[in-house]
């Protein structure tokens, strides 16, 4: 091996068949390393996902190879990592099955350090306390570079804390996605598993590291502070869960060491009976746990004000987004980068092109923010290019609506590479596919502040009803509701506010057709019906 030979002799340190690239060995290649890695940070990389056995430094390379105690511990750790980048000190790591399966190494300078951090973190492990060569200590576990190394035991011994965290997030003016956690926590170390949910109108999640001394590293630097800036603030403890019990792999529960996890169709991602008693010591009385994670956002943050003057961002958060409000040293050690403002213009695509109209997507997605323009391709009519007036809006857009069924097909809905919709030139006529609504008077977020902000759902087969004249009577809007064909289950107005009402339709996709059919439908008395979805059930 090529690099191998770099090392001179190291090339000797091999030992086996020649395998070819991209079978699963035991021995994993690890590429682009910084300079001035240490060993102790390369094994960290290894250990969440079984026992580390050997190690072989090539600094002149910048590379090493990590050999697994088995080879399904090295396929777990090569899946999770192709994923997940692993960042060490900005430097993002790749990695790759060496064509060797297992490693020989000798009693060079370079290698003796390598085996002593081993030695050090299998003493560790098996409960000891050494020095390892010099190196600092962190409550018995070897530090990677002034860093707690990520790893040694799942079952939350170490250090006595567990290694599972329960985060809640207040000040939800914004929704704060899986991915969003996931980005943060892992730049203080290897995040294994997440469950997202919302309780008592909170979000919250429970989040498991490799191990109970990372589990309290990142309580340490993240409690308290704001994802987004002046809003969406951490509140961090320990869970007295010890591991998480993950079944799907969606937007809201993740095991990374378990990328064949079925994706669960929006079945609830938490195992309720087995976690109730868990939940039921923080929570007081065992509770409905939803498991959606928008439930409850309710603000935009300012277009392009989220914390400007540190200029942290982190790469990979959708609409360039996520911004940690805290010190620029911190956020420097933890590799927050610049990143760009988002996109308003989204491409969506697998409509029912007999049914589906430009003033049906500008009703639908103008739940979620305001549509400036909405155009239906002419060539190729069930893909549509939607304008929103921010790309904060449209991340929560697409969010909540991608996957939604409308007309009998599920939506589709991705960002798309154009930064506006162009309107035809004049003379141009496109059949009136391309519509203007940057001067609509039924947005409902161009007010700062507006109430609308708070009322923020995903689609729900129950929608709120308001702006109801007191001439309206029950029979009256279950009959307009059924008008359309559609099947009214139940029916509820407001105790103490008449000019509300809660109606429940047969499914979500109902709903989703009878907001867009009678939003802004005339009552008389000068009185047009608001509707949107709720959170509620009757």
């Amino acid at each position: 091996m090529t690099s191998a030979a770099a090392n001179g002799n190291d090339s000797k340190k091999f030992k086996g068949d020649i395998r070819g690239p991209g079978i699963p060995s035991r021995v994993i290649h690890v590429r682009k390393l910084p300079n001035d890695i240490n060993e102790a940070e390369v094994i960290s990389l290894g250990l969440p996902f079984g026992k580390v056995t050997n190690l072989l430094m090539l600094k002149g390379k910048n590379q090493a190879f990590i050999e697994m105690n088995t080879e399904d511990a090295a396929q777990t750790m090569v899946s999770y990592y192709s994923s997940v980048t692993p960042v060490i000190r900005n430097h993002p790591i790749f990695m790759q099955y060496s064509n060797h399966k297992e490693l020989k190494t000798d009693n060079s300078p370079n290698q003796v350090r390598a085996q002593a951090a081993l030695q050090a973190v299998n003493a560790v492990q098996a409960g000891g306390m050494p020095m390892a060569g010099g190196m600092p200590m962190a409550g018995g576990m070897p530090m990677a570079g002034g860093m707690p190394m990520a790893g040694v035991d799942a079952s939350g011994g170490m250090g006595g804390h567990s290694p599972v965290l329960r985060v809640i997030v207040e000040n939800l003016f914004y929704p704060v996605t899986l991915d969003v956690l996931h980005q943060i926590f892992s730049k203080l170390g290897t995040v294994l598993k997440i469950i997202t949910f919302t309780k008592n109108n909170q979000f919250q999640a429970l989040l498991q590291y490799s191990d109970g001394l990372t589990a309290q590293h990142a309580k340490l630097s993240l409690d308290g502070q704001n994802i987004y800036n002046a809003c969406c603030t951490l509140r961090i403890n320990f869970s007295k869960l010890t591991s998480l019990n993950v079944k799907y792999n969606n937007d809201k529960s993740r095991d990374y060491t378990r990328p064949d996890l079925p994706t669960g169709d929006s079945q609830p991602s938490i195992d309720h009976q087995a976690m109730a008693a868990a939940f039921g010591e923080y929570y007081g009385a065992p509770g409905i746990i939803s498991a959606n994670p928008y439930a409850g956002a309710h603000a935009f943050p300012p277009a392009f004000a989220i914390q400007q003057a540190t200029g942290l961002t982190m790469h990979g958060v959708p609409g360039g987004l996520a911004q940690l409000t805290m010190p620029v040293a911190a956020a420097g050690r933890m590799g927050f980068h610049q990143l760009s403002g988002g996109h308003c213009v989204m491409l969506v695509s697998n409509l029912n092109p007999e049914r589906v109209t430009p003033q049906c997507l500008f009703i639908l997605f103008g739940v979620y923010g305001d549509v400036m323009r909405v155009k239906i391709l002419f060539n190729k009519k069930e893909n549509a290019l939607i304008q929103m007036s921010d790309g904060t809006q449209a991340q929560l857009a697409m969010s909540h609506l991608n996957g939604q069924r409308l007309h009998g097909k599920a939506l589709r809905v991705t960002l798309s590479k154009h930064t506006n919709v162009q309107l035809p030139r004049e003379g141009h006529e496109d059949q009136g596919l391309t519509k203007d609504y940057s001067n609509s008077p039924l947005h409902r977020f161009k007010k700062p502040g507006s109430k609308n902000y708070s009322n923020i759902f995903p689609p729900s087969a129950t929608l709120h009803l308001s702006n109801i004249p007191p001439s309206v009577v029950e029979d009256d809007l279950k009959m307009l509701f059924a008008s359309s064909g559609a099947m009214v289950k139940a029916f509820k107005f407001f105790q103490k506010d008449r000019k509300m009402a809660l109606v429940q339709m047969s499914s979500v996709e109902e709903a989703i057709e009878s907001l867009i059919e009678f939003h802004n439908h005339d009552l008389g008395e000068n009185h047009h019906l608001r509707v949107s979805f709720s959170k509620s059930t009757i």
